[in-house]
């Protein structure tokens, strides 16, 4: 069977996507080479330009699909849990946990805010994991669970202490200790 033109497209650039990441994760922007990643996935340097424009634009994509599968990460946990608190809890951790995976540590936490610029960053962050958030503290607000307060700053807050302490576990930080500091830090928002 024939592959068609869009088919190939498409497993072009998630070869792109998948050698690119690899590379992000384990060498860092800086010392990753575009030629060096078309070719590792078995295309030309052509394709490469032709799906992302230049290194930087294969690394958004990256940042784009590690951001995404994070946010579904955490929600995934937090809707393991009927309870509104234990969904907020569960949620927050697995944000945690994540600091020790390589393309996290590296891609998120350490390169993108730099390579793509603070405010891309925080843009990304928003649509995925730090909206989660929101919602959460939202709904815990509403239940009564928490104080009725704003919750953009609230959740700009945690979600800024979550980055923190997930890279410091990332760089090498006890996790459960992380983990204990934010369940005290949670129990502090408790009505």
């Amino acid at each position: 069977m024939a592959v068609s033109r869009a088919e190939q497209r498409a497993a072009t650039r998630q070869a792109l996507l998948a050698e690119g990441r690899r590379r992000f994760a384990a060498d860092g922007y800086h010392h990753v080479v575009l030629a060096e990643v078309a070719r590792a996935a078995g295309v030309t340097k052509g394709a490469a330009y032709h799906h992302f424009d230049s290194k930087a634009g294969l690394f958004r994509a990256v940042v784009c699909e590690v951001q995404q599968e994070l946010g579904e990460r955490v929600a995934t946990e937090a809707e393991r849990h009927e309870d509104l608190w234990e969904q907020l809890r569960a949620g927050c951790r697995a944000f945690l946990a994540a600091g020790t995976d390589p393309a996290v540590r590296q891609i998120l936490l350490v390169d993108a805010p730099t390579v793509l610029g603070w405010d891309e960053w925080r843009a990304l962050d928003e649509e995925s994991s730090a909206r989660h958030l929101a919602d959460a503290l939202t709904a815990l607000a509403e239940a009564g669970i928490i104080a009725d307060q704003p919750v953009e700053p609230l959740a700009r807050l945690l979600s800024g202490a979550m980055n923190e302490a997930a890279l410091w576990i990332a760089r090498g930080g006890d996790p459960q200790a992380g983990e204990q500091a934010l369940d005290r830090l949670l129990a502090g928002l408790r009505t």
